[in-house]
């Protein structure tokens, strides 16, 4: 990434600015704004998260931040309440607390000489929450976001669950967040108060899966903060992005079809990354864009940031199965309008082990399979961060314990953008099930590379919100929904649609193995099939190079590491997936600080014992300045009966090397057929 230093407008930076909220808690804020802004206000732009401005994302920040600022804007990055230096503690995510702060921030804002209450907020995953929720609360002056990464439906489409299935990363959010909500402010910007604000916040804490668990079905909790909730309610210009290896690629789509305000969709090859560090590549000149939306709709600008097509996305190429890619091959799209007009939905019938054409007739027929817990081991991870390594890998082995239906050999190019879905008639021998419908290229020489899935706890096939068990041996019609994607598959490949009855530990996995039946004929498989027409309106106006301001001074006292690794022990019959990543130890030359952060996950099972999976998330995290250290390790672990979610957790800080504080947690929550 290009590294500008010659902007339009001087900067200035305050590094801790004390904002008073309507409680009377004080939130820190790090704010870049030019220098001409004392005399000649100017819009402001607010990113809220929880991960520590002073250290964790400073070389983040200071990329973004001033870059904006220099190009007209006062830009703020503010910690959440009982993060960094703010006061108070941060009990979860989303919360109406939350959205209240960030109201009165924005407010404050509004009145600074500096500011002339234009207001815009932006962000990536949890900042794109916040910037999404706050919008929908329309607060007085916020004229427009810019998101990345995000979610308008809290239950059914983050990382906690997906399709009624609970994800494994519910448990691994959950270990990041018992992490940085337990951490410490910094002593050299809140002075002698440090110790019994961490004090507070380790009192405060706990494992937030314990929350997470407690709702199971879409309630109340989930609805909250859930912008599907009432499109309507956001009236704000919108610039929402995300990428395809993103477990957040849906909500961009859904944006576009249901907002009435102005909005634009951008979706790259991408990982859980801005677009201008986007990995897999290409990255874009993310900022550029960003600046061009704020000046339209925070100075009233035109310059054409509205016009053009409403959803620019990145139509992959094929490419054999790797868990990372440096670049994605491919080509930029456009669609006008959304949903597009120009995208067919084609319905193929299933019929035993085949993808039949669209025109082909399909007699009756009957598929059974159980899948092991081995099914999923290759899955990668739900949001791909490309580091470590974590995209799925060659599905032929995950094929093998799964129902495969194979088209016949392409005779031409065939490019989808969408969703596909699956339809299915079946029938399972136990009162909660699960399916997991995978979509892969096929390659002439057998590699195949999944391309798109989706997860249906069946339990929840006719709503979210009410739950039923399933009669064994009834037979039931359901659709599977399967993330949506822009694929190109060329010639001489082969579509292929997996079925299976687990897929751990990517989720979690039912009470007891399932045999499902699946009637063929009746069965089918719908893909959006994309025009090979020429005429992609993304082509009239190219993205730029990514650019950003210079990134602050940091220099390495330990080298990170990052692992993925798979093992099987064939005398116990345990398999165990290990993920360990560690961005070792950094040194902020700015405020002389070393921090550390490791994570370690596990993930492990016995043979098919489905009472046998355990999760287990630790970290430890390291902050030092000459003669002041603390530690603080985080571990939750997450195993269950038939019955039964049983939570342990524990969390241990020490200031130097005396312990000072340290909990333990063991709870138990039915399972509401999950």
């Amino acid at each position: 990434m290009r590294s500008v230093t010659d902007l339009p407008h001087p900067v200035k930076e305050e590094q801790h600015v004390r904002i008073p909220v309507s409680d009377g808690i004080r939130l820190s804020a790090r704010i870049w704004r030019p220098v001409s802004s004392d005399e000649e206000p100017v819009p402001a732009v607010l990113e809220a998260i929880p991960y520590r401005k002073g250290d964790l994302t400073s070389v983040r920040d200071s990329v973004h931040h001033p870059y904006m600022a220099g190009h007209g804007y006062a830009c703020v990055r503010l910690d959440l309440r009982g993060t960094g230096e703010s006061e108070g503690v941060l009990l979860d995510e989303y919360l109406e607390t939350e959205q209240r702060d960030a109201e009165d921030v924005l407010a404050w804002l509004a009145e600074q000489p500096w500011c002339n209450g234009r207001l815009g907020m932006m962000g990536i995953s949890w900042g794109a929450f916040a910037a999404l929720q706050v919008a929908a609360r329309r607060p007085p002056g916020l004229d427009a976001i810019a998101i990345s990464s995000f979610t308008d439906d809290r239950y059914a489409d983050d990382m906690h669950y997906m399709g009624g299935c609970m994800l494994s990363d519910n448990l691994a959010e959950a270990g990041t967040m018992f992490a940085y909500a337990t951490c410490p402010p910094d002593p050299a910007l809140v002075g002698e108060r440090w110790r019994d604000m961490w004090l507070e916040r380790l009192e405060s804490s706990g494992p937030w899966v314990a929350e997470w668990l407690r709702h199971q079905r879409r309630d109340d909790y989930w609805r909250h903060a859930s912008v599907c909730e009432d499109y309507t309610s956001v009236e704000c210009a919108v610039l929402a992005s995300s990428g395809w290896a993103d477990g957040y690629s849906n909500a961009v789509t859904r944006l576009l079809e249901h907002l009435t305000s102005p909005r634009k969709g951008l979706i790259g090859p991408w990982s859980h990354k801005f677009p201008h560090l986007g990995e897999p590549g290409p990255a874009i000149g993310y900022l550029q864009e960003v600046v061009r939306w704020w000046d339209r709709w925070l100075k009233d600008a035109d310059n054409g940031a509205d016009d053009g097509p409403v959803l620019r996305t990145w139509m992959q190429e094929s490419v054999p199965p790797s868990t990372s890619y440096e670049e994605r091959p491919g080509r930029w799209v456009g669609e006008e309008e959304w949903p597009s007009p120009r995208i067919e939905r084609v319905r193929h019938p299933l019929v035993p082990h085949r993808i039949a054409a669209f025109d082909e007739s399909a007699a009756e027929s009957v598929l059974s399979v159980q899948s092991p817990l081995s099914v999923g081991q290759f899955a990668g991870k739900w949001a791909s961060y490309n580091a470590p390594p974590d995209l799925p890998y060659d599905q032929r082995e995950e094929d093998g314990g799964s129902l495969v239906f194979d088209s016949d050999e392409l005779t031409e190019r065939l490019e989808i953008l969408g969703s596909p879905s699956v339809e299915l008639e079946l029938s399972v021998s136990e009162p909660v099930a699960m399916v997991a419908a995978r979509l892969s290229d096929v390659a002439p020489d057998g590699r195949a590379t999944r391309v798109s899935y989706g997860l249906l706890n069946l339990t929840r096939r006719e709503g979210q919100d009410e739950p039923e068990p399933l009669e064994p041996g009834r037979r039931y019609r359901v659709q599977v929904q399967l993330n949506g994607v822009a694929q190109a598959f060329p010639p001489g490949h082969r579509v292929r649609l997996s079925l299976s009855t687990s897929y751990w530990p990517l989720a979690w996995p039912p009470p007891k193995p399932v045999r499902m039946k699946v009637h063929g004929g009746l069965s089918s498989l719908t893909l959006p099939v994309r025009p090979l027409d020429g005429s992609d309106a993304a082509d009239a106006r190219p993205f730029g190079e990514p650019e950003g301001a210079a990134p602050i001074a940091t220099s390495r006292r330990r080298p990170p590491e990052q692992r993925w690794e798979v093992s099987r022990d064939l005398v116990g019959y345990n398999s165990a997936l290990e993920i360990v990543k560690d961005s070792g130890v950094t040194h902020y030359e700015d405020i002389n600080l070393d921090v550390g952060r490791r994570a370690y996950e596990r993930y492990t099972s016995v043979a098919d014992d489905f009472s046998s999976v355990r999760g287990e998330s630790t970290w430890t995290m390291t902050f030092s300045r000459d003669t002041w250290e603390t530690r603080t390790v985080t571990s939750t672990e997450l195993s269950s009966t038939e019955d039964a979610f049983l939570l342990h957790a524990t969390l241990d800080a020490y200031e130097g090397a005396r312990r000072v504080f340290s909990r333990n947690w063991s709870l138990a929550f039915p399972r509401d057929l999950v």
